[in-house]
């Protein structure tokens, strides 16, 4: 797969909670080394989508493909082995375990060793072992800056620095996709700042080049990073394009502002 290919595909995604549809009908292309943002008001349906993606929900009807395989049906560990990674609105991290063993988690499906010579931990698991600890402290911990709490308990970290352990964590999986759901969200301005630069590294240096999905409620940040911008209203698509694009249309506006807000603002 080539840069610029099609890497995810939402065909037709309905997802129904009894009678309301958080998705009606949802189709999306994400293209190999984009950040596509998907942006809309509270309760649009931003995480449902992204739920559907990672394999905690299953639509009710369409399909998703990633690498043009379809992926509708799998579970979430099979969604992360083909490459598919994530972080949450909320962090989701082991609060009593140290930064580095939350990220070393998410090196688990390279895992190879078998049983018996991970109990013995010698030849293979040993050597497996030193070149997984390179790869987090040499690439992920210097490029999140936080070597100086790789020790440290995560539940003991302020809020902006778990941010950045949830997203190292995600990274350790070597993505070809990450979600990322409002990694800004509870950050200060220093730390929105670091995180934008983050994101941007992951998307365009040569050793990461990871295509990111991005939810996301600060409209200059989205605008800023963002290739593509889709967006969502009560389930329903309403433009997907270019930051200039969405940012001129009459119907985002109308999703954000309301139709009293642009009536004052054409006055």
């Amino acid at each position: 797969m080539t840069e610029g290919d099609v890497l995810l595909e939402l065909d037709d995604v309905h997802m129904y909670f009894g009678r309301v549809a958080a998705l009606a009908g949802v189709s999306l292309e994400v293209k190999k080394g984009e950040i596509h943002s998907v942006i809309g008001p509270n309760g649009a349906g931003k995480t449902v989508m992204m739920n559907c993606i990672n394999g905690l929900y299953h639509p009710q009807r369409g399909r998703i493909f990633f690498k043009g395989e379809d992926i509708t049906r799998l579970k979430p560990y099979a969604r992360a082995k083909l490459g598919i990674a994530r972080t949450f609105q909320k962090v989701e991290v082991f609060g009593g375990m140290t930064v580095l063993d939350n990220i070393r988690l998410g090196r688990h499906i390279h895992l190879k060793s078998g049983i018996l010579s991970g109990a013995i931990y010698l030849g293979k698991t040993a050597r497996e072992e030193i070149e997984h600890r390179e790869f987090i402290e040499e690439e992920i911990i210097d490029l999140l800056e936080i070597e100086h709490i790789r020790n440290k308990p995560v539940g003991m970290l302020p809020y902006g620095l778990q941010k950045r352990v949830e997203l190292g964590r995600a990274l350790a999986l070597e993505p070809e996709l990450l979600i990322l759901d409002e990694p800004l969200a509870g950050l200060n301005l220093e730390e929105v700042e670091d995180m934008a630069r983050f994101i941007l590294d992951i998307n365009e240096e040569e050793r990461w080049k990871v295509t990111c999905l991005l939810v996301e409620h600060d409209m200059g940040v989205v605008m800023d990073l963002s290739d593509h911008v889709f967006v969502l209203n009560f389930g329903l698509k309403v433009v997907d394009g270019t930051p200039g694009e969405v940012q001129n249309n009459p119907e985002v506006i109308k999703a954000y502002l309301g139709e009293e807000d642009i009536y004052a603002t054409r006055k």
